[in-house]
């Protein structure tokens, strides 16, 4: 890649001790797996808006459409003093080129979802976002986010890195294009790694580029990567994965034995089963990509849409 991956954190999970009792929540996965292949852009809203550390613990209170962020003993009303705050910080933001954001679960700033909304009596009226978070995913709807809780599920973190090294990928082939010619290979190089989340939109998007004004390079650019980011946001499935594996292998059905188109039926019934991890037909079909040197499938990023060592296809 031409940059390294710019991602915006939550600060306390990089270890910082900026949460409201001066303690932090850092997170391993963050810091030593994802810190060792992105730049992190570290954000820490209740600190960079002046509340200070130590401070007040807070929370959202009704109404739950606009909810208000209250000290919990003294019932200080801070919610102008963090919206003052917000909207330059995301201008600042806009800036960085991110390619993602990582939240703190639960926190009345920058929980993602689920984060308690209280009633004037104190019981729970409800869920929401943190401010901060639904101002920064109002303003970049299409940008890949994810709480840290949520990282856990191996399927939500394998579609959230998907997302930002494809998106990484995606502004490299397309920064400073004079044609559009680097972006139809983009999409070339994608076809099957976009299929395993929506089959439909990868035509709608194959239409946009034939039926496009060469001249019309910007806005083309502008409308391909809505739908990149769209198609994206749809995980993958069992199913889908089923079925792109089996276009990937039908390319190769002159030059494989019989005994190889078995094995590699058996596995994919294995994978549909449950019984078998993603990586175990990826790996079988790079295999097959490498011996008959089948230089289409070669260009195809679904068979390494992220770096080896990150692991996260070798869960059922």
């Amino acid at each position: 890649m031409a940059e390294r991956i710019k991602l915006g954190v939550s600060q306390c999970l990089l270890g910082e001790p900026v949460r409201y009792d001066g303690q932090h929540k850092r997170n391993a996965f963050v810091v030593d797996t994802l810190g060792s292949l992105v730049d992190f852009v570290p954000v820490c809203p209740e600190v960079e808006c002046g509340l200070g550390v130590p401070r007040e613990a807070m929370r959202l209170i009704e109404p739950k459409e606009s909810p208000r962020l209250v000290t919990i003993r003294s019932g200080r009303d801070v919610t102008k003093q963090m919206q003052d705050w917000i909207t330059p910080r995301l201008d600042q933001l806009a800036k960085e080129n991110l390619c993602g954001y990582i939240f703190k679960a639960r926190s009345p700033s920058s929980g993602m979802e689920r984060v308690k909304i209280y009633n004037a009596k104190g019981g729970v009226a409800g869920y929401g976002a943190g401010l901060f978070a639904a101002a920064f995913m109002a303003r970049f709807p299409l940008l890949p986010v994810e709480e840290e809780g949520r990282l856990n599920d191996p399927m939500l973190r394998d579609n959230f890195v998907e997302r930002i090294f494809t998106l990484r990928r995606y502004r490299d082939a397309v920064s400073g294009a004079h044609s559009l010619k680097p972006l139809m290979s983009f999409h070339a190089a994608h076809k099957y790694l976009l299929m395993a989340h929506q089959p439909q939109r990868v035509r709608a998007m194959g239409r946009l580029l034939a039926d496009s004004n060469p001249r019309a390079i910007r806005e083309t650019t502008a409308a391909y990567e809505d739908l990149l980011l769209d198609t994206l946001k749809t995980k993958t499935t069992t199913v889908r994965y089923v079925n792109v594996l089996q276009h990937m292998i039908g390319h190769l059905k002159t030059r494989l034995t019989a005994d190889e188109k078995q094995e590699f039926a058996d596995l994919l019934t294995e994978y549909r089963a449950g019984d078998i991890p993603l990586i175990a037909p990826i790996v079988m079909l790079r295999h097959y990509v490498r011996k008959t040197n089948e230089p289409y499938l070669a260009t195809q990023t679904v068979l390494y849409p992220h770096p080896l060592e990150m692991r996260l296809r070798n869960h059922a």
